[in-house]
């Protein structure tokens, strides 16, 4: 047993109040442990910026990556049975060894699978869900320490897999795969705001990316990765980088991904980092937003009205696209969305004032953040945009009727 006092999250801007931290190695003790907890919560990679994993004063924080790493490809079926805390630079390269891919990757290859999938992360690409759509299994301990598998067609499942660790334990999931594919990764420079064709921009390769720091309008960096299966590309609105770049002006872009069009596997190209390269630093904070993609140009421009608020707390902004997703709590529920990544410094005092006023410009456009970022729209707006919150509240008092995984943040969202 460790005093939770000791965990922090990778950003070590929470430290968790939790009564202890425990990281079980066998799923019989994982059970019990469950079944004797009266408050819990589960701590997966720490790569979320708030206090969604902390079970407060007298909880258990629990961790998976105790767990047998299991990964079991089945080639026939094209499908990948992952250990929840396995992390997705593992899965990705148990998966390419067999011949085969996840359809997409975050920009981050160190997130563990179940806590990604929870909390709706995702990758780029107007036809590319978040992680979760590729799940077609979850398997959870609950409350009591039971065993749960939900699959697809089971009418709980699109409240189960992007489910902010609500239900209970992830510990398991299935996932879809297909045949491995090669990407060329293309950085371009200064693409204008004035004038953006997103639409064109965003759809013109399988995953793009765009950087801006808002010092200036526009944008510094598009980072386009072209499958090598799907024709030549074109890319006429900006020039080719003539140096390897990294997201954060002025960093060093050793640990990136390689550039310069140069083809190489799926899960070296798709993630913005290697995965030999683990991030310690964690001096940043992150906040993101998720608004219909039609609404793109329009959110972009009311960004750049107080960019002179939002430049001297940032370090970079990325803008992505994300794929309608069926997952009843995913910020990409029922419509194709553009997500605003914002990575900010790490002064929680400074930037707080500055995610006040960003949301504000952006509320038009009813943003849904990204669960685990930093972000203060009050809950009873945030329970508005989600139609199926009924429906999830309802499948949670089912599975945790007496709250045991419902810490402050999440009753929060529940509530009625």
């Amino acid at each position: 047993m460790t005093r939770a006092a000791a965990v922090t999250n990778w950003a070590r801007n929470i430290t968790y109040e939790a009564r202890e931290y425990r990281r079980p190695e066998t799923l019989d003790a994982l059970r019990a442990l469950v079944a004797g907890a009266a408050r819990v919560r589960v701590l997966g990679s720490g790569h979320s910026f708030n206090r969604i994993a902390d079970p407060g004063a007298d909880g258990l924080l629990l961790s998976v990556a105790g767990l047998p790493p299991v990964l079991d490809v089945d080639t026939a079926a094209r499908t990948v049975r992952v250990a929840g805390g396995v992390r997705y630079a593992e899965l990705a390269r148990a998966v390419h060894a067999h011949g085969l891919a996840l359809g997409n990757m975050a920009s981050l290859p160190h997130i563990s699978v179940a806590g990604s999938v929870a909390t709706g992360t995702h990758g780029s690409g107007v036809t590319n869900g978040p992680l979760a759509s590729a799940v077609r299994e979850v398997e959870i301990v609950t409350a009591d320490g039971t065993a749960l598998t939900v699959g697809r067609g089971d009418s709980r499942f699109d409240g189960a897999v992007t489910a902010l660790g609500a239900l209970g334990v992830v510990t398991a999931l299935t996932l879809d795969l297909e045949p491995s594919y090669g990407v060329e990764q293309h950085v371009f420079t200064e693409l204008p705001l004035e004038g953006l064709d997103f639409a064109a921009v965003a759809g013109c390769a399988y995953s793009v990316s765009l950087f801006t720091d808002w010092r200036e309008p526009g944008f510094r960096q598009v980072w386009v990765k072209h499958r090598t299966d799907q024709g030549e590309l074109t890319f006429p609105w900006a020039a080719p980088a003539t140096e390897a770049l990294h997201p954060v002006p002025g960093m060093s872009a050793v640990n990136c991904t390689e550039q310069f069009g140069v083809p190489g596997p799926w899960h070296e190209r798709l993630p913005h980092f290697r995965a030999e390269f683990t991030p310690s630093s964690g001096d940043e904070l992150q906040s993101e937003y998720l608004l219909p993609r039609h609404t793109a140009v329009e959110a972009l421009h009311a960004i750049d009205a107080v960019r002179s608020a939002v430049a001297p707390v940032l370090q970079t902004c990325e803008v992505r696209t994300v794929a309608a997703d069926r997952q009843w709590l995913s910020p990409a529920y029922g419509r194709d969305s553009v997500a605003l990544h914002f990575t900010w410094t790490a002064d929680a005092e400074a930037v707080r004032p500055v995610v006040r006023r960003l949301e504000s410009v952006l509320d038009p456009f009813g943003p849904r953040p990204h669960w685990g970022k930093v972000y203060s729209v009050p809950a009873p707006g945030l329970r508005g945009r989600y139609p199926r919150l009924a429906d999830f509240r309802a499948l949670a008092r089912t599975l945790d009727p007496a709250g045991k995984f419902a810490n402050g943040f999440v009753r929060a969202v529940l509530e009625d």
